[in-house]
């Protein structure tokens, strides 16, 4: 199996909440000489640092040799995936069975996430201010799920749209039951269940109040085909590019102009809070990073931004043969043609993107075209079908050329989504080009 893909496969294993990904970001980080900012005095070319944002985001900079003005060449992408989050108030037991109330993160398919082995993965913080990390339900010989009606019974439930007939408050995760079948022990299974994470965890009821925990499929990336050229795994959707964008910069060795790959949370509910995108949270990232090399000043930071680049490193939805009247099939992206570049996003009338200029597609498609990058140039689904967001929009904000450039991908936002073998790898190669590009 070819490295690279190896190495992707197990970081989507060992990644799957944004928590974890940034982790396992410092740790492969860290394994190629990068050192938290913090800990650093003056940056000279050549030093590589990272920022972290409440364990959720990272920026990673490797210092080019040009001065900080001349601006940057950035990689963004988001490591945040559909879900399910536990509630903060969820554990309960209804005629002797035991649930997790659950409350759906992101654009999601309810019914897709119905009689699938789950894992709960996240962290608990304790009134004493220590923390337990949490995976349970992908090693272990246990799993959870949520239930469904049986066909012979689901006359009422098949005559429902598809967004209807699996209410978001019918997302419960079962985790127990009540075995003793004690008509006196009320909550029989409840208490037990608590028992065990007390246990297991450390936790009590009241602990859940200030956890962050997410439902996520249980299981491990796998190859797809017989032949072996795909990917099937669970949030692919955006550490495809999240990684690839990574393992681009980590490989990176003297550049001219200081390289980023900046990775964030909450893209999939709109880049909000202290951890998206639509924050200071990258500004001020950079400002620390201007403080180290040439001194902070405010006219500089602005120029450093204006001037910068970036790939807003996020998937595009693959062509897809059976629902191909959902697709202007000459500007959609083909899985296993290469990394996808998409000049704008949007809905309908382009809303909500962040439209590239074509001097910087230009530039673009040479950088491309001299390091024999495989590469499309498409569009999200027919001009009244398809559409949707990216960080594109936040960066543009300080005037920066940017443009989407990721991963086409099959089944986005189920949970088992399909990416090609060759496009993962054409990625790669791409923000690898971008980020020598003068």
């Amino acid at each position: 199996m070819n490295d690279t893909i190896q190495r992707y496969r197990a970081f989507l294993d060992s990644g799957k909440t944004e928590r974890e990904c940034v982790k396992e970001i410092i740790r492969l980080a860290e394994g190629k000489g990068y050192r938290n900012i913090e800990e650093t005095g003056h940056l000279q070319p050549g030093d590589k640092v990272y920022y972290t944002q409440y364990g959720k985001s990272i920026a990673l900079f490797h210092i080019g040799t040009d001065e900080a003005e001349k601006g940057m060449n950035i990689l963004g992408a988001h490591i945040d995936s559909p879900r399910l989050d536990v509630k903060m108030n969820p554990l309960y037991e209804s005629d002797g069975i035991v649930y997790l109330d659950t409350h759906y993160y992101g654009g999601i398919k309810k019914y897709q996430w119905v009689t699938i082995p789950l894992a709960i993965h996240g962290i608990v913080a304790l009134r004493d201010g220590s923390t337990r990390e949490v995976i349970i339900g992908e090693d272990d010989d246990m799993s959870f799920c949520i239930s469904d009606i049986l066909p012979h019974m689901a006359q009422e439930q098949m005559k429902k749209t598809a967004s209807e007939f699996i209410p978001g408050e019918d997302l419960d995760l079962i985790i127990g039951l009540d075995t003793e079948n004690d008509e006196n022990a009320k909550d029989a299974g409840r208490k037990r269940i608590l028992a065990a994470l007390s246990d297991r965890i450390g936790m009590d009821e009241k602990d859940f109040q200030s956890a962050e925990l997410e439902i996520v499929p249980a299981g491990k990336a796998k190859l797809m085909g017989l032949d072996g050229s795909m990917i099937l795994a669970y949030g692919q959707d955006d550490r495809v590019c999240a990684f690839t964008s990574l393992d681009a910069l980590l490989e990176a060795d003297t550049v001219r102009r200081t390289c980023c790959c900046l990775l964030v949370d909450k893209e999939e509910i709109g880049s909000v809070g202290a951890t998206g995108m639509d924050s200071v949270l990258f500004e001020n990232a950079a400002a620390e990073v201007l403080q180290r090399t040439d001194g902070y000043d405010g006219l500089k930071l602005r120029r450093m931004m204006r001037s910068s680049c970036m790939l807003s490193s996020d998937v595009n939805a693959a062509y897809d043969p059976l629902n191909a009247s959902l697709y202007d099939r000459k500007n959609s992206s083909i899985l296993g043609n290469g990394v996808v570049f998409n000049k704008y996003t949007g809905a309908r009338g382009k809303s909500g993107a962040s439209d590239a200029n074509a001097e910087f597609i230009a530039k673009l498609r040479n950088t491309m075209d001299s390091a024999s990058v495989e590469y499309q140039i498409t569009e999200m689904g027919k001009v009244d079908t398809g559409g949707g967001g990216t960080i594109a929009r936040y960066a543009a904000y300080y005037g920066m050329q940017v443009i989407d450039c990721g991963v086409a991908v099959l089944s986005m936002h189920s949970p088992w989504e399909i990416t090609a073998v060759r496009d993962v790898l054409s990625a790669k190669d791409c923000y690898k080009a971008f980020l020598q590009m003068v």
